[in-house]
This record gives C-alpha cells, structure tokens and sequence, in this order.
C-alpha cells in the first residue's frame, strides 16, 4: 500500500524535473554582427545647398565675386559718403560768400555815401567861413569843422581805396558762381555716375583751389587790388567721338581765344587798372588840400578857394571811383579773361591725351565748348574755319 502511494509520487516528480529543465535550458542563439553605415558629415555649406534631395553646388568663383561685389559696394558707399560731406561743405560755401559779397556791397554803398557828404559838408563849412568874414569863435569853429570832416575824408577814403570794395563785392559773387557749378558737378555725379577716390581728392582740390582764389576775410589773406601787372584769373584743370577734324576745330578754336579775347580783357583790365591807381590816389590827395586850405580860411583869398574846389573835386573823383566801381570792373575783366584762360587750358589739355579712349567723347566736348561761347555747333565750326584761313574779324565769345 506504500509502495502504491509512492509510486505516483516519483512519477510526477521526474514529470516536474523534465518540465523544469526544460525551461531552464534554452537554446543558445546565434550572435549576429550588424554593421550599420557611416553616415557622411556635412559642412554647413552643404547642407545650406541641399533641398529636396537635390544637390545645389554653388562653384567658389561665384562666392568669391559675392564677397568682392560685397566689398565693392562698400568702398562706393564710403566714396559717396566723402562726396556728400565735400557738398554740404561747398553749400555752406555758398551761402557764406553770397552773404559775404551782399555785405561788402552795402559797404561800398554807404563808404561812398558818406565820405561824398562829409566832402561836401566841408567845403560848405570852408565857404560859410570864407564869407562870414572877421575872427571869433563862429569863424573858428567852422575852420575847425571843415578842416576835421577833411581830415577824416582822407582817412576814410585812403582806407576804402585800399580794400576796393566794389572788388570786393564782386569776388564774392563770382565765388558763389562758381561754388554753384562746383555743387552741380558733385550732385551729377553722385547721381549718374560711379565716383572714384580719384573724382574725391579733384574735387577736394577744386574746393581749395576756389578758397585760395577768392579769399573770406580781409587781413593778410585779401587778393592784391594794384598788382603791378593786369594778369586774368588763375585756373588749371587737371575712338570716342574725336577725329583729326575735330582736332584741328579745337586748335583753331583755342588760337581764337587767345588772339582776340584774352588779348582784349588783358587790354580792358590794364586799362581800368591804371585809371583806378589814378584815382586812389587822387581822392586822398585832394581831401587833403582842402583841409589845408580850410584850415587857413580867413588868412588869404586863395585859402577859401582851394578848400572849396579841392573838396569838389575830390567829391567828384570819389563818386566816379566807388559809384562807378572801377575796382568790380577790375575783377569783371580779371574774372573774364580767367574764364577764357581756363578754357584754352581745358581743350589744350584734352588735346595733349593722345588715347582717344580717355578723353571726354568728342561731340560731347565740342558741344560744351560751343556753349561757353555762346555759339551754335555750326557757328563754332565756321568760327574755326575763319581762323585757319586766317579772316577772323569776331571775338570768340557771343556771351560777354
């Protein structure tokens, strides 16, 4: 009976130790070696040019023209720059010489004004005091009056005649021209064109070059009035449409200038200076008679005369001279025969350029010269023609 209950027992014993084992002993599995691709690296150029699985290359000679392009556009933008800064400078310019030039005008107004009423003041004084006769104070204090308002004349006159201000006035408004056309330059080029550090340092040059010639202020920096020799104005400029006829019209054009129109303001100029000299000195001279002359009234016949005709004629030569503004016809010749200078200077120069290439364009050029003399194409050319066959009977310029 015991051995019956044990047998099943054992039974299910190995039962359990079989199912047992079984599932403690699994298989061992293969190992398995799994080699995944290298994924290539990408700089961010690359992947910048990839888009939807399309490669975009981009060759480093177009990145490189960016890069100068980029540069480029950055020295243009400082070039423009200086030249805004050239221009506000040469509008400032502008306005102070034509402020300056309205000022100097007023000046010569009222100096001649009255000086000529102080003239005049006094030698009425002189012939009060001629005819009242005697000796007493009313006597004396009209010899006084005449003989102070003389004196004072003088110096007034002496210091007028040196500083011309008619000149002055006259300086002053050929400045603010030219200043004009100077802003005028600038604003055409910074719009049309592409400047150069090169167009800057002319430019800057021709902003200097202005300052020297027509100077703002009086003390040590105030052009000579009586220089020993008339001279015009100063002025230096430092196949595309030309030929050998075009030439050969400029050349003409140029000995036109010089032989006629040069010639004849030079003349002008000599002249006007000479009688302005004449006059300078004149007008001191006589004030200064008279306040001698006024000075000994009562004490001759002759004293009363004197001071009364040399007050006249120092009124007289005084209003011719600062009326009539011998020293702004002075400038205006100066400033003329310098016109005519700079332009024989001009088309010598672009003559002298033997690449065609690098000249202004030919048409271009004889059609700006035709309109600094007032001419027509036509008339320029027949001018010219004139010339060579040597009948030239006009002046170069139909303007002045």
């Amino acid at each position: 009976m015991a051995s019956v209950l044990l047998l099943p027992s054992s039974s299910s014993s190995c039962c359990c130790s079989r199912k047992i084992n079984a599932a403690i002993h699994v298989p061992k599995l293969p190992k398995l070696s799994l080699s995944l691709p290298k994924i290539p690296m990408r700089n961010l150029g690359e992947e910048l040019n990839t888009r939807d699985g399309f490669i975009n290359t981009i060759p480093v000679e177009k990145i490189n023209h960016f890069i100068d392009d980029r540069s480029h556009n950055s020295s243009t933008n400082i070039i423009s720059t200086q030249l805004y800064a050239i221009l506000e400078a040469v509008a400032d310019r502008v306005e102070m010489h034509a402020n300056i030039g309205e000022q100097r005008d007023n000046w010569n107004t009222l100096l001649l004004n009255s000086i000529n009423m102080m003239i005049l003041t006094a030698a009425t004084m002189a012939g009060v005091a001629a005819t009242a006769g005697g000796i007493g104070m009313p006597l004396l204090a009209l010899k006084l009056s005449s003989t102070l308002l003389y004196s004072a004349a003088t110096g007034m006159l002496l210091i007028m005649n040196k500083i011309q201000p008619s000149q002055l006035a006259e300086e002053q408004r050929n400045a603010t021209r030219l200043f004009k056309q100077l802003q005028s330059q600038i604003r055409t080029m910074l719009a049309i064109g592409t400047p150069t550090q090169e167009d800057v340092k002319e430019v800057m040059e021709k902003v200097l070059a202005l300052d020297k010639a027509y100077p703002l202020p009086l003390l040590g920096a105030m052009l000579e009035k009586f220089p020993a020799k008339f001279e015009p104005a100063v002025g230096k400029q430092c196949n595309n449409g030309w030929s050998e006829e075009l030439e050969m019209e400029m050349r003409e054009i140029v000995k036109v200038v010089e032989r006629e129109d040069i010639e004849d303001y030079v003349r002008l100029g000599n002249l006007a200076l000479k009688i302005n000299k004449t006059l300078a000195i004149s007008g001191p001279l006589l004030t200064g008679v008279a306040a001698l002359g006024s000075a000994f009234v009562g004490n001759g016949s002759w004293a009363p005369i004197v001071a009364v005709a040399a007050g006249a004629l120092a009124s007289t030569v005084n209003a011719f001279e600062h009326g009539g503004q011998v020293g702004m016809v002075i400038e205006m010749y100066r400033n003329c025969g310098g016109f005519f200078q700079l332009l024989q200077e001009s088309i010598e120069t672009t003559l002298e350029e033997r690449d065609l290439e690098k000249r202004e364009n030919g048409e271009l050029f004889e059609m700006k010269v035709a309109l600094k003399l007032g001419r027509s194409l036509s008339q320029l050319r027949e001018l010219a023609g004139k010339s060579a066959s040597s009948h030239v009977d006009e002046f170069a310029s139909k303007l002045f």
